[in-house]
């Protein structure tokens, strides 16, 4: 199932918070290749899972983890601004106005990681829809583009830096309700089961005040 956790909160769910950090290290620093901070327990984390950010979870049947997504607001702290404004080629402040960040499969998906990019592109645009936004914006590789286009929530391309393996692009994406039936269809969850997941995370209080 999908679940919709803050930072604070994942001491509740032990298993899932371990194989998250530790799916995030085998992705980013293993396979990647990217310049990633790995802890001596074998989580990657960084600076910005300190500010209690918001994480959308697939949570497997025996609790570990099998995709996620970290979101957070823009007029706070955060990667595009503080890393890639040079991407980007403008900056975010705005509180309806997310950041995408941390985009993670589980390595032992093979061909049900198409499923579960859609599961977690689903979640977005739940928060989305959720939170009342306007927009998400992140950074991403060009593996991620075919992802997204296959999927059918492909960004606006802001900008783009640098060349071959190390080129990375900004985006920006809209919300709509069609899209998250879409993405549910793709993903095999009912829209229906897939809207109460995210309202059983939250009190109505929750969403106003984001």
């Amino acid at each position: 199932m999908l679940r919709y956790i803050h930072a604070n909160q994942l001491t509740l769910f032990p298993k899932l918070q371990k194989t998250m950090f530790e799916d995030r290290a085998w992705q980013f620093s293993q396979r990647l290749r990217w310049d990633v901070k790995v802890d001596v327990t074998g989580a990657e984390r960084d600076e910005y899972d300190d500010q209690n950010p918001l994480y959308a979870i697939w949570q497997n049947r025996d609790g570990s983890h099998g995709g996620s997504m970290r979101a957070m607001p823009t007029n706070a702290p955060c990667m595009i601004n503080d890393h890639f404004a040079q991407v980007a080629r403008e900056r975010f402040d705005d509180q309806r106005v997310w950041e995408s960040t941390r985009f993670c499969l589980s390595p032992n998906l093979g061909e049900a990681a198409t499923r579960m990019s859609a599961r977690l592109m689903l979640a977005g645009c739940e928060i989305g829809l959720g939170f009342d936004l306007t927009h998400a914006v992140g950074i991403f590789d060009a593996r991620m583009i075919r992802i997204y286009r296959r999927l059918g929530w492909p960004p606006t391309v802001l900008g783009t830096d640098g060349v071959g393996r190390d080129k990375v692009y900004a985006g920006r994406w809209t919300f709509s309700e069609a899209l998250c039936q879409r993405l549910a269809h793709v993903s095999g969850i009912s829209p229906q089961v897939s809207r109460l997941w995210f309202q059983r995370a939250f009190k109505p209080a929750d969403r106003l005040s984001a």
